[in-house]
């Protein structure tokens, strides 16, 4: 059976290589330590970081921090799942019912794409309605997410639908052609001028 390939503008990829990735849900902050533990076992592993500036009274600090708190992504076969269930941090494989629930390929290879581009991301909510697109060019061409115009810039927000999450990017100075040929209606709600706060 031949290998399904998807296009790109920067050119084919093997969607095979973006399928059996699951989410793992892993001990509050473990998760480094059960990506370096899936990988020591062999098994390939994406855990996204991004960098959070916090500060104390008496310092600042610079952290790397998982884009999904609590979750690590790794690609096995479903034979190897007790493998994975055994490894220390892990609690469980994100299932709906009793089978493990893999994460779409394009949500993958969106998220590989920001992991090896080295974008400035940052965790926001999870976006269920919106104008999708995919960028066409600069390091990040071949993703796909929601667009959104926050001020003066352009975000893009790529959601993983199987835990709920999503992650913003700045994509000023790329483009973004729509996916959708209709956008998906955004409600905003405002707040009665009774209501306002001055």
């Amino acid at each position: 059976m031949p290998k399904e390939v998807v296009a790109t503008p920067r050119g084919w990829f093997e969607r095979d290589k973006y399928e059996n990735w699951f989410a793992l849900r892993v001990k509050s902050r473990h998760e480094k330590i059960v990506a370096d533990s899936l990988e020591n076992k062999g098994f390939a592993r994406l855990l996204p970081l991004y960098r959070s500036t916090r500060r104390w009274s008496d310092r600042t600090k610079t952290l790397d921090l998982p884009l999904f708190p609590g979750y690590v992504f790794c690609r096995f076969e479903l034979f190897q799942r007790s493998q994975i269930l055994q490894t220390f941090g892990v609690r469980s494989i994100v299932a709906f019912g009793a089978n493990p629930a893999p994460a779409a390929p394009e949500d993958i290879f969106s998220l590989c794409s920001l992991v090896d581009a080295g974008c400035d991301t940052r965790p926001t909510q999870y976006l269920a309605t919106g104008q999708r697109v995919m960028i066409t060019d600069g390091p990040l061409s071949g993703i796909t997410g929601y667009l959104l115009k926050l001020r003066n810039s352009r975000t893009l927000v790529i959601s993983i639908s199987l835990l709920k999450r999503s992650v913003a990017v700045e994509i000023d100075g790329t483009s973004a052609v729509p996916l959708d040929l209709q956008p998906a209606p955004l409600l905003i709600w405002h707040r009665p001028p009774s209501q306002r706060i001055a």
